[in-house]
């Protein structure tokens, strides 16, 4: 069944359409500034289950997620609580807990997580070409995109050049021909300032920014400002023609709408044939954000709710709309992962006993398994309406459920055809692509794996300690090999199953 999707570049449904059987999706990442919360994983989420859908529908998946790990924002928190004296261990810092947090959530690798501090030369490069061309210019060592020279900006979030706000910080706006033109290169460095502004503990402001990179430019030493950094990334990686742009809602201006302006400058080329992005998470009535301090990190999340409840959370709203996060909204989440990981268990153990049977047919249970294909395929196929394909998995769920209680009631003979046809349902559809983890270690033996853990951990200190580095170290890989990620910190160990 074609897939339709909703292309915010031109407020349409559209076909979903491409040259080939191969998908290059980019998705915009974060900025490691501080531990990933609820918000941003909902976009994780949604661009997971796109990846999943179209790898079902048979394409090849190129999928790129950026890490800005060059930022202001992380250069502020250097020298806070030990996370590092200079701007690339802090980053480092953070990198680490989000590449975490997207394993903790059974997300799909990307085919590679391209780092700013890594793309700097390709940014340079890119930059040259938009002053070449006469559509950026070099101002006090800074370069400066101008939004007049590009006929379609403002396509994409819907405004004319003259209907725009200045972009930048005050300083800025001395160095611009207009105070719409935004920022590619930004002469020097961090200021004290700037830490300042976006502190988050206590810093020296002075010993901050003099920890902050920078690097050597045409136009002298500077940074790489925000949006062109992806720009730079996704055409390193992608080319100069991308299938499937996603991002949060938040970004549509004015971060994607630089990045097609200065993309598409630089190329001649359209840059993204669909953009498509995810609502906000709201709690309490805002965005969660960093900023607003309402937020749930993923990692505190994880450890109270589990992977497969917030993947249930997420797939309750559809990927463009707005979602509230509320103590009700994760009951409801868990209620229904719950309805759907006992249905399978049933089913499981029914379609395993010798009171299955292959001459047995139970029709009722056989319509609905197809059924649910066909609601869960028509739901997926129209702009991914991951509530209605839910809604068609908990409805095999009921059917197979009235099977086995109807065969319990008389101690009568399984349909082991219909079981083993839901079976596949619910591991197609819901680990395939929703990336559900039907078959797990009961709570017994999850105490137990944990006991174990902590015991290899345990015994690695004390090697750690007594300076046996190798044995620490085989250690570490051994539970590397049995699906246990480790992460060290001053205040000791800590791990997640993967």
């Amino acid at each position: 069944m074609a897939l339709s999707v909703r292309n915010t570049l031109t407020g349409e449904t559209e076909p979903f359409e491409v040259e080939g059987d191969e998908v290059l999706l980019y998705v915009c990442g974060l900025t490691v500034s501080d531990d990933a919360h609820l918000g941003h994983a909902r976009v994780w989420a949604h661009a997971d289950v796109l990846h999943r859908w179209l790898e079902h529908e048979g394409f090849d998946v190129r999928h790129v997620e950026n890490v800005t790990d060059v930022n202001e924002k992380i250069a502020a928190r250097i020298g806070e609580d030990d996370l590092g004296e200079d701007e690339a261990a802090v980053a480092r810092h953070f990198t680490a807990s989000v590449l975490a947090d997207m394993r903790g959530l059974n997300l799909k690798r990307a085919e590679v997580y391209p780092r700013v501090s890594e793309h700097v030369p390709e940014v340079i490069e890119l930059v040259k070409r938009l002053v070449d061309r006469g559509y950026a210019y070099e101002s006090n060592g800074s370069v400066y995109f101008d939004v007049s020279a590009f006929e379609d900006y403002g396509a994409l979030s819907n405004q004319t050049v003259d209907e725009l706000e200045a972009q930048g910080d005050l300083e800025e706006q001395g160095e611009k021909q207009s105070p719409a033109d935004f920022a590619l290169w930004k002469g020097g460095g961090v200021s004290p300032d700037e830490v300042r502004e976006h502190a988050k503990g206590e810093v020296d402001p002075e010993n901050a920014a003099a920890g902050a990179e920078r690097w050597d430019s045409p136009w002298g030493e500077g940074r790489p400002g925000w949006h062109v950094e992806c720009s730079a990334m996704a055409t390193t990686h992608l080319g100069e023609t991308i299938d499937v742009h996603m991002g949060g809602r938040d970004l549509v201006f004015p971060h994607h709408e630089n990045e097609i302006a200065q993309s598409e400058a630089a190329s001649g080329e359209r840059f993204a044939r669909y953009w498509m992005h995810v609502g906000l998470l709201e709690r309490e009535g805002e965005k969660m954000s960093s900023s607003l301090g309402n937020f749930l990190t993923v990692s505190e999340a994880l450890d109270r709710f589990g992977p497969n409840v917030l993947r249930i959370f997420y797939l309750s709203a559809a990927y463009g709309t707005r979602q509230t996060y509320t103590a009700e909204t994760l009951a409801e989440a868990k209620e229904r992962w719950e309805r759907l990981s006992r249905a399978y268990d049933r089913v499981a153990e029914a379609c395993d006993s010798v009171n299955a049977h292959a001459k047995l047919e139970d029709t009722a249970l056989r319509e609905a398994v197809s059924e649910t294909r066909d609601r869960f395929e028509t739901a997926m196929a129209d702009d991914l309406n991951v509530r209605a394909a839910t809604a068609a998995l908990l409805e095999l769920a009921s059917a197979a459920n009235r099977h086995v209680e109807r065969v319990e009631s008389v101690a009568g003979s399984y349909d082991y055809r219909g079981l083993r046809r839901a079976i596949e349902t619910f591991v197609e559809f819901g680990e395939g692509v929703f990336g559900l983890r039907f078959e797990g270690a009961s709570d017994g033996e999850a105490r137990l794996a944990d006991e174990l853990v902590d015991l290899v951990l345990s015994v690695r200190e004390e090697a750690r300690e007594a300076g046996e580095y190798g044995r620490a170290d085989d250690l570490r890989a051994a539970l590397d090999e049995a699906g246990v990620d480790v992460e060290d910190s001053p205040e000791g160990p800590t791990y997640r199953y993967r």
